[in-house]
């Protein structure tokens, strides 16, 4: 990459220095008196009060390395205060509270920003020493380090004045509103198409009771909109969609969308090097013409139905979890969930209060790990924090973060000498056995239902879900019922299962997930060479790090195949990685004058045999593990199965002129 020159340099530094549209130069005075300030200090989490005390004062006597947080590794909930003994919590809120008590008496307000150097030192403590490599990875993050990577250090009217190139994103979820995110600070013009009338993609889709996320809030979030206001533990998805909103309002990036306008098909255009795109508003179709794609549509969009004998033929209402239908009432109703991930096990507990009777199928049970506050507000003393201390919350949404990067990640290694199918290695059976234990405590009264209740795939196999007890105690009431034998034909006005039991049943509920395999359907993608790219993928949907497709040039996918986590990881992170690169593959395009860019089919196929190496390598890669991750091939196909630096570096050190084919634009100088 060129050295900007001195004019951009300067423009550079001012749009990269704060990269938060959240960020605030004022927080609340703290006016309250010691005993108040000592309540919050007990209430508090210990590493990231310290850090963000340290980071405002500049007194690093507040992050020794004895209490450094030892971090150790989590099997199951997370360790209180990052693990540090007794003896260090009371030494870490001695210090915390007459710290707190002097950015009151000194009236600090404001967030210092801290120079790399600075940053490196206070965020060794908060990660209990983090390796060099992962430095570039944590300024990221942090929104108080200087000239964070991530924003584009480069502007289209600087590297290719005069230079016709527009992209299309299409979506505008999550990976849509980085994407336009980026775009506009690198100026690359461009339009994006939403078939829904407001962004928010699967948060604006998924509306049924209960919605909400299965991670912590604050772990929710991206680098450039850190919001710390928070209302909830676990954030409802009205506050999901929301956020959403808010960040495309304060970034004035809605001028830039098209709503209510499908993506019908892309069509390549050899000669010109775009994409004609056709799409549908009205009923109306047109077309316009793309230098560039970005797809981010996402893997959890097109429900997910099964085909069951009779279907047609049922009286009753049918309806998925994602295409919610308000008007219908189940008050008084006899009620079928079909399904028992992340969507029913929201669902259940909501509904139960209303319904006549509530039948739930099952296939397999889930696994879960315990979260009593799962339903709860945002602790007041963390409310307090981020609102009178500043920064404080996002120096909490950083250790979220870090604690995420490679989560329980060791829990499902598989250790290839280990001959059971419940685990795959002793720390994974360990999770089991405490695991078990939570559903042991939940059906002490029901012993019966433990052979229904405790999976029998190993933990981490699939998603497991957050527990606070509303689903074991919903299916406790008298009204409900778990129906482990398969469903075999609907009838006229009900269910009937393999054991010939008839079920009555008024309204059914698919909670059964998504198609996430078939990625960009039904979008009709037609590459240079006539082939559509559901007919290059033949059902095992492929691409370098979840982005490129050999033979599909200036098509870039953003949360495409093998770009999920399982049981570590922060969404927000790795959308951001796959936009990030994106837009760095754009600049060189237009640095080098090149009219189109694709990944080498080598590059790909080096990238796959890695990924797959690694998935096999996991409890959910295990051929005994029957899971929406592998696709009607049996590949996995939907999650990465390394660590947040893996990826970091992977989509960070790319080389254009090895990895990829870059052809040269018509205009450009031999």
């Amino acid at each position: 990459m060129t050295d900007p020159s001195p004019s951009e340099a300067t423009r550079i530094d001012e749009a990269t220095r704060i990269d938060d549209v959240y960020w605030r130069e004022e927080y609340t005075p703290i006016t309250e008196d010691d005993a108040f300030l000592e309540r919050i200090v007990a209430q508090a989490d210990l590493p990231s009060l310290l850090t963000a005390l340290a980071a405002l004062t500049g007194d690093h006597t507040l992050i020794p390395d004895e209490l450094r947080p030892p971090l150790p590794p989590v099997e199951t909930t997370p360790h209180p205060h990052g693990g540090m003994d007794e003896a260090a919590q009371a030494r870490a809120r001695e210090l915390a509270l007459t710290a707190l008590k002097r950015v009151r008496d000194q009236g600090l307000t404001r967030p210092r920003l801290l120079d790399p150097a600075e940053a490196r030192v206070v965020v060794g403590f908060i990660t209990g020493g983090a390796s060099a490599e992962d430095a570039a990875l944590m300024m990221h993050e942090l929104g108080l380090a200087t000239r964070r990577p991530g924003a584009p250090a480069w502007h289209t009217g600087e590297v290719a004045p005069g230079r016709d190139f527009e992209v299309a994103v299409i979506g505008t979820g999550m990976s849509g509103i980085a994407a336009m995110y980026r775009l506009k600070q690198a100026g690359i013009p461009f339009v994006a198409f939403e078939k829904h009338p407001e962004v928010g993609g699967t948060w604006w889709a998924n509306t049924y009771p209960g919605v909400r996320l299965d991670t912590p809030t604050f772990g929710y979030s991206f680098s450039f909109a850190q919001r710390t206001d928070w209302p909830d533990a676990y954030a409802e998805g009205a506050e999901i969609k929301a956020y959403s909103a808010e960040i495309v309002d304060r970034a004035k990036l809605r001028e830039h969308i098209e709503f209510d306008t499908e993506v019908v098909s892309m069509t390549w255009d050899e000669t010109s090097a775009t994409w004609e795109v056709a799409v549908r508003r009205d009923g109306v179709e047109r077309h316009r013409r793309f230098h560039a794609v970005l797809a981010a549509t996402g893997q959890l969009e097109k429900p997910n139905i099964p085909r069951i004998p009779g279907q047609d033929e049922f009286g009753g209402v049918r309806m998925h979890s994602a295409r919610w239908d308000h008007d219908v009432v189940l008050t008084g109703k006899r009620v079928a969930v079909v399904g028992t991930g992340a969507s029913a096990y929201q669902i259940v507990p909501s509904v139960i209060d209303h319904v006549a009777h509530l039948d739930v199928y099952q296939r397999s049970g889930p696994w879960t790990i315990p979260a009593p506050n799962y339903h709860d507000p945002t602790p007041p003393a963390l409310a307090w924090l981020c609102e009178h201390l500043p920064h404080y919350g996002q120096w909490f949404r950083f250790q979220a973060f870090w604690g995420a990067c490679t989560g329980r990640l060791h829990t499902v290694e598989v250790d290839p000498e280990w001959d059971r199918t419940d685990s795959v290695s002793p720390a994974n059976l360990r999770v089991r056995e405490k695991l078990t234990a939570h559903l042991r405590e939940q059906w002490a009264d029901r012993p019966d239902m433990l052979d229904v209740v405790v999976p029998e795939y190993p933990p981490g196999g699939k998603r497991m879900l957050r527990d606070n007890g509303v689903w074991a105690r919903a299916l406790h009431r008298e009204h409900a019922a778990l129906v482990t034998s398969p469903i075999e034909r609907f009838t006229p006005d009900g269910i009937v299962t393999a054991d010939g039991e008839h079920h009555p049943v008024d309204v059914v509920i698919y909670a059964t997930g998504f198609k996430a395999s078939d990625y960009l359907d039904p979008i009709v993608v037609t590459g240079p060479s006539g082939r559509t790219l559901k007919e290059h993928w033949n059902g095992d949907a492929t691409a370098w790090a979840g982005i490129c497709v050999p033979g599909f040039p200036n098509l870039f996918l953003i949360q495409g195949p093998n770009t999920n986590y399982v049981v570590h990881g922060q969404f927000h992170f790795m959308i951001e990685c796959g936009v990030e690169f994106t837009i760095e593959a754009i600049h060189q395009m237009l640095r080098r004058q090149a009219a189109s860019l694709e990944v080498g089919q080598e590059t790909l196929e080096r990238f796959l045999a890695w990924v797959d190496q690694g998935n096999a390598a996991r409890a959910w890669g295990q051929p005994h593990v029957h899971t929406w991750y592998k696709n009607a091939r049996g590949r996995i196909s939907q999650v990465w199965p390394y660590s947040h630096l893996e990826y970091w570096e992977l989509t960070r050190a790319a080389d254009f002129d090895t990895d990829f084919i870059l052809r040269p634009h018509p205009g450009a100088a031999s």
